[in-house]
Formats: C-alpha cells, structure tokens, sequence
C-alpha cells in the first residue's frame, strides 16, 4: 500500500549577501543539527541588483568534501579552477561538481540579453568515506537532459528517474532525485520516492497542492518557498483549475554522519576543519 509524503515543514527563503555582493534567496544553509542530510544549502540567486557593481559573483575560493550543483535558467557562469579547468554553464546547463579533497573554484555571471541571470545552487554531503576523493565534474548542457511530458507535467530529468527516464547525471553517493517541474493547470504529478530518502521542493512559480495523502488533501503552496516531506514512498502534488507551478524536485539518502561544517568545507570534525584551513594556509591544499 502507498505511503503518501505529507509536508513537514514550508520554508521562506531568507535573504542573504554572498560573495562579491550577490543577493540570495536562501532556503537551506548548513549546520551542524543537519535537518534535511545529505542536503546541506540551496540557493536561489539573481544578480540583478549587485551592491559592487559588474564583478559581482563568486571569486576564486576553496571548496572540500562537498558536492556543488549549479542549475541554470536565464543567463550563464563562467567557471574556472586551480585544476585547469573552465567553462561556460549556460541557460538549461547543469554542472555537478564534486569537490572531494579540495578544489580551488571561480563563478563570475554572465547575463542574458535581457539583463537577468536566474538559477539555482544545491550543496549535497559526501558520506566520510568519500570525502578525500578525487575532485571531478558532471558537465550536462541543456540539450542532453531529457524532457518528460505527459498528462500536463514537463519534467526535466537531470539526477534520478521519471517514467521511466533516467537523467545524465550518476554515480553519486546520495543516490538523488533532482528534476525542474512544471506543471498546467488541473494537473496531478505522481512521483516514487525511496523510504528514508530527505525530499524538498522548491516552489519557484505559481501555486500548488503539495503532500496529497490518501484523501487528497495536502498544503497549498506558493511560490516563492521550500516544501520539506514527511517520509514515505509516494510525492503527490495537485494544481488548481486556473493555476500552474513550477518546481525542483530534490530528494537523496542521508548519510546519517556528524558534520562540521566552516564556510565551504563540511568536514566531519573539529580536527579535520583544523587542517583544511592550515593546508590552504601552507599552499597544499590542492593535492
């Protein structure tokens, strides 16, 4: 018998100032409590209205046992590394990055012909086991993630499965769900989700009915906010007549593991923060 996911919790977005003054909408953060594991942050940034003028964004910086996922809709970020790598991700684009042992990273915006640059970044955990490998990059351009619709839904697939299509990105440790939703007016969208997995959406567009359980009868929600589940092994959501919406889906398996987590390191402890800070300190950070 299905166990519907009900809503445990609805999340407003809290505004926040990173990097060279780039505002942001911030649903999840990090913290030692680790309420939503493996998910550790989710922003929703803009850079249309910068406080340091056009080198607004994210100068290079270090990352370590961290997985980065940067969505884009409108827009482009330009990227570089200390490993020599560097690129455009463009509007529908979606890189992946694991930082695992450390990694130096550079973000700087690009913006549309219309001024906006719009998207999204996910920091996902790495289980200790995991957390000193090699760093890489999932690079997935717009035109090789799969567009589902059917029945009023269109479901881009970028991590996990949806009827039946399995999206590019693999081979990561929380086994994730991480799919961009929309969904007509008058439509039910019906996904499976794994028993145990943390599941969150992130209504970003118009307004719907999330966590229907048995009786069909869930939360209203509109955008902009986080849902977080109650657990289970079926997500519903409903919109109105009159009303779309517009959503990621993310859900993943938590690694149920102590962190520490200091600025962009998310260590499991003290001692482990302690020699992050003196490798960048003594150059050898990067191995």
């Amino acid at each position: 018998m299905n166990q519907y996911r009900t809503v445990s919790q609805i999340i407003e977005p809290n505004l926040v100032i990173e990097g060279a003054g780039v505002r942001l909408r911030r649903s999840i953060a990090p913290s030692r409590a680790n309420p939503l594991d493996p998910f550790l942050l989710f922003d929703h940034f803009a850079f249309n209205d910068p406080i340091e003028g056009p080198t607004s964004g994210f100068p290079m910086h270090p990352h370590r046992r961290i997985e980065t996922v940067t969505y884009m809709l409108e827009g482009s970020v330009h990227h570089r590394d200390s490993l020599g790598n560097a690129g455009l991700i463009g509007p529908g684009d979606v890189q992946w990055m694991t930082s695992g042992g450390g990694i130096m990273h550079e973000e700087m915006p690009r913006r549309s012909p219309e001024g906006n640059v719009f998207g999204f970044q996910l920091w996902v955990n790495l289980p200790a086991a995991l957390k000193m490998s090699q760093p890489r990059y999932q690079e997935v351009s717009e035109d090789s993630i799969p567009i589902v619709e059917r029945n009023g839904a269109k479901v881009r697939v970028v991590a996990g499965v949806f009827d039946g299509v399995q999206g590019p990105v693999a081979e990561i440790a929380a086994n994730p769900v991480y799919f961009d939703v929309q969904l007509s007016p008058a439509t039910q969208f019906l996904q499976p989700i794994p028993e145990g997995h943390t599941t969150v959406a992130y209504v970003f567009n118009g307004r719907g009915t999330f966590g229907l359980d048995a009786d069909n009868l869930g939360e209203n929600v509109e955008a902009v906010n986080m849902v977080v589940f109650n657990d289970g092994d079926q997500l519903k959501v409903q919109t109105p007549p009159d009303v779309s919406v517009r959503f990621m889906l993310i859900a993943g398996a938590p690694f149920e593991e102590p962190i520490v987590p200091y600025g962009p390191f998310v260590m499991n402890t003290e001692a482990e923060i302690k020699q992050a800070l003196a490798d960048l300190r003594n150059g050898t950070f990067v191995k």
